[in-house]
């Protein structure tokens, strides 16, 4: 009898605690994640302005002090990792990174499967040709070859623009590269962000015999997390801070840059 009654207590006793099983802690959310690490994962592509290595060899750019000032104030390291911005968001879902933090133009589209942050910076897509290339508006490339970030903002203006639909459309890995391409000629224009084509072209660059022809679409720069993460909004109020003691505008004219309104 006693031996039942021992048996029927242990039996009980794995009920309960099954039944306990549903009251699990809840998973730690993206902030506080990241602050258990100590650290967050930036995401980024070599793209001056924003994240580059200048000629003392220092790692900087906009986004990269940006994101410095922004992981003080939340008590963490920055750690950034160089990504292939066609597999963006796929390192981002997986936690190979914590944001993509590298002058992310904000459309709808992206707004539907990543946490954005309000916008931090205006931007644009232009055209780039040689020095003197004889151009009007974008009905002058129709069957030549235009170079652009391949799954960029400036793809989707080449696909957008009746026109430059109908060029020969010349994908790069990074941006850099398109200007590369219009330099030896293998391309004869690219479409790529104003940021980066105000300060890689022009007297006193690698590209002095590029310049600016066109713009086309106006947009806007955030970062992005992954979706429902609180992060975004904590860095959104970290951004409010920064405009408000002048941080953010004293960036801005350091690398050239508008902020967004």
């Amino acid at each position: 009898m006693k031996k039942m009654t021992a048996i029927l207590i242990l039996l009980a006793m794995v009920l309960a605690l099954s039944a306990c099983g549903g009251n699990e802690p809840e998973a730690a959310t993206d902030l506080e994640y990241v602050q258990g690490n100590g650290t967050m994962i930036i995401g980024y592509t070599v793209y001056a302005p924003m994240n580059y290595t200048d000629d003392a060899g220092n790692f900087t750019g906009f986004d990269t002090e940006l994101a410095t000032l922004v992981c003080e104030k939340l008590g963490v390291e920055p750690e950034f990792l160089e990504i292939n911005w066609e597999t963006r968001e796929v390192e981002l879902n997986a936690k190979s990174i914590d944001c993509i933090w590298n002058g992310l133009t904000i459309t709808p589209e992206r707004q539907e499967t990543m946490e954005i942050t309000q916008p931090y910076v205006k931007n644009a897509q232009v055209v780039l040709m040689k020095v003197g290339a004889d151009y009007q508006d974008t009905s002058s490339l129709i069957g030549k070859s235009v170079a652009a970030e391949q799954s960029s903002v400036g793809e989707d203006a080449i696909m957008a623009d009746t026109n430059l639909a109908q060029a020969i459309y010349v994908p790069k890995t990074v941006q850099t590269e398109c200007l590369l391409e219009v330099k030896a000629g293998t391309a004869d224009a690219a479409v790529l962000d104003l940021t980066l084509a105000k300060t890689m072209t022009g007297p006193g660059t690698n590209y002095e015999d590029l310049e600016i022809v066109d713009r086309l679409a106006e947009e806007d720069y955030g970062v992005a997390f992954r979706k429902g993460s609180e992060l975004c909004n904590a860095v959104n109020e970290i951004f409010n801070e920064l405009t408000a003691d002048g941080t953010m505008n004293a960036l801005a004219e350091k690398y050239g840059l508008d902020l967004a309104e």
